[in-house]
């Protein structure tokens, strides 16, 4: 009795099924270490299935990057608007920052790391600038310049960056253990600076 080849389509998503096996492979190689061919055996579809829905490697990667950034919206407005003060709610994004990098390795990855030019792809820039809008709004209160907005908000970002970097590394120890402990320096850190602003 013949048996039929997984065609991958009784999920009844292949794209969704697409960015999932390409989400698995980041977490597994890197955001370039892959192939669509890959992603497609992943998936459990044909080597041509990834090309009706993303023209090459890069778009599926942007399209997990726009994903990634909507994330990090959600997650950073949450945080935010727990706080009233401005500082404080810089300083719950900086903490919020670290928590998405830690819990969300692959998709942090693909959205800093896989060296996508935005301007190609609206979607994925609009996503950014989503998350950019929303830091303006506490850096507006604390400086009326744009230019000052935006080097505040670069600063307090490059700080959280750089906290969940060395996270990621075991500098702070054993990421999981340390990952509260980075929070609240990375909290303490973007607050400071804001304040110093």
């Amino acid at each position: 009795m013949p048996t039929s080849r997984p065609t991958g389509l009784h999920h009844g998503d292949l794209r969704n099924a697409l960015l999932g096996a390409a989400l698995e492979l980041v977490a597994e190689r890197g955001a370039q270490g892959f192939t669509l061919a890959e992603t497609s055996r992943r998936a459990g579809v044909s080597v041509a299935a990834p090309y009706k829905h993303f023209a090459d490697k890069d778009a599926l990667l942007a399209e997990l990057a726009r994903t990634g950034y909507e994330r990090q919206h959600d997650l950073f407005q949450a945080a935010m608007s727990a706080e009233s003060d401005p500082a404080d709610q810089l300083a719950a994004f900086a903490a919020a920052y670290v928590a998405f990098a830690a819990e969300n390795k692959a998709l942090f990855e693909i959205t800093f790391a896989a060296g996508l030019e935005k301007q190609r792809y609206p979607a994925l820039a609009e996503a950014g600038d989503r998350v950019l809008r929303l830091l303006r709004g506490p850096a507006a209160q604390l400086t009326p310049e744009i230019a000052a907005q935006d080097d505040l908000i670069h600063t307090i970002g490059a700080a959280a960056h750089g906290f969940a970097a060395f996270l990621a590394e075991g500098i702070f120890g054993e990421p999981t253990a340390a990952l509260a402990a980075t929070q609240r320096r990375a909290r303490d850190a973007a607050r400071k600076l804001a304040l110093a602003h």
